[in-house]
């Protein structure tokens, strides 16, 4: 068939999946909507109203948005955050005449316990609230180094200057790789990203596949460096581990390195794109943060609820349950909806506001339970660091006219561009 063709093809055998669904629920979940990935809220607020226990067609899997479910789900050990688990996983595997993945090797995000806690305690102590707390100053420095670049030009890109690359300087220097060589992992990250998706599409699958082998070589030779010769780093620590005997693998060691590059400066990147450009949408809570810069910390926690840069992930139940009344079975995927549970009305009041003084504060931006990201404490200290230098330098900051440009992703929610002026 010509691809034209089987695109068009595949088009419309979605949009019949999303009509019958609409049918049977009177609403729909489409993962691959322009709308969705521009303004995903009203979708979730529809979803959460009218179906919040929904089975999405096209997905083969069960959509996830009220807040107590979502928070539920994330702390249940019947619901595994290993992929390999899923019946789809495992009905491909059968066709491939081959077992599912091994858990060595594999992010830290998709492994359940035993290998979920090894793995964890291996890099944790590098982000404990103390050791991060640690780094305030240098981020300091290093953001104002950033902003010193544009402070005669009176206008910035954001993202260009600020979001993407304090984080890549703060998680290399962290894991002692050369910060000189952040450039090459912007390449890679950016690819290696869209493996955080759902769906990889297929003009991409080989560039993530020359990314993930580029990145591999590069960190194989900084491996050797540090069994040679250790520092005062975190991978030196995971070599240093991997020598007495904790069980860590060079592909563990790996995955663990890439889940950092790629995940930790993501969501931090996108962390501070999408909330400056709520703040300064709602001026009324910038002149507030103007007048009283120790809300800061309050003001961090409101924007990674009202944005959440981790929109959304995935659990696979591993025994019969009900849900809502709805049966879910085992090999059942679920798409645990961060960003909806953070707007749901149950749990904050007037939640599509932006309100920085807001009292409920137990959003679910971070994920919960044991899966509870790792880099959270580094996250939240980068973006207060931002903010507070902003505010000093910078009070008046503003948008100016041009659009702002969104990432055309859906898990990780955040902007390709941001213009400001001062």
């Amino acid at each position: 068939m010509h691809p034209a063709v089987a695109a068009l093809a595949r088009r419309a055998g979605i949009q019949y999946l999303l009509f019958r669904e609409r049918l049977t629920s009177g609403v729909a979940y489409n993962l691959l909507s322009p709308a969705l990935r521009a303004d995903p809220y009203p979708t979730y607020h529809r979803l959460r109203a009218r179906d919040p226990v929904h089975w999405s067609l096209p997905a083969q899997a069960w959509v996830i948005t009220r807040y107590r479910d979502v928070q539920g789900i994330l702390r249940d050990g019947r619901f595994s955050a290993d992929r390999t688990n899923s019946t789809a996983h495992k009905e491909w595997a059968a066709k491939q005449k081959s077992p599912p993945d091994p858990p060595a090797g594999r992010s830290m995000l998709f492994v359940d316990p035993p290998d979920h806690t090894r793995l964890r305690m291996l890099v944790s102590k590098a982000f404990t609230p103390r050791a991060v707390e640690a780094l305030r100053p240098r981020i300091t420095r290093i953001v104002h180094g950033l902003l010193d670049d544009v402070e005669r030009a009176g206008t910035m890109d954001v993202v260009r200057v600020l979001a993407y690359p304090l984080p890549v300087i703060v998680i290399a220097e962290l894991l002692g790789i050369p910060v000189d060589d952040r450039e090459l992992f912007k390449k890679w990250s950016d690819a290696l990203a869209a493996t955080l998706e759902p769906f990889v599409p297929k003009d991409l699958q080989s560039e993530v596949l020359l990314a993930n082998e580029a990145l591999r070589a590069y960190l194989s030779r900084i491996f050797a460096q540090r069994r040679r010769e250790p520092r005062d780093d975190l991978i030196s620590a995971l070599m240093q581990a991997e020598e007495a005997g904790d069980r860590l693998t060079e592909e563990e060691a790996f995955s663990a390195v890439r889940l950092l590059l790629v995940a930790g400066h993501e969501t931090t990147t996108n962390l501070i794109g999408n909330g400056l450009l709520a703040l300064l949408r709602y001026q009324d809570q910038w002149r507030l943060l103007r007048e009283d810069r120790t809300l800061i910390p309050a003001a961090v926690e409101e924007l990674l609820r009202f944005d959440s840069p981790v929109q959304l992930t995935v659990r696979i139940a591993t025994e019969p349950l009900d849900l809502d009344g709805k049966h879910i079975r085992p090999g059942d995927q679920l798409i645990v909806l961060l960003g909806a549970a953070n707007r749901d009305p149950a749990q904050f009041s007037d939640p599509d506001r932006l309100l920085i003084t807001r009292e409920e504060k137990r959003h679910l931006a971070f994920g919960h339970g044991i899966h509870f990201c790792l880099g959270a404490p580094l996250a939240r200290l980068e973006m207060q660091v931002t903010l507070s230098a902003l505010l000093e330098r910078f009070p008046q900051l503003h948008l100016t006219p041009e659009p702002v440009v969104r990432r055309q992703t859906m898990v990780l929610r955040g902007l390709d561009r941001l213009a400001v002026a001062f």
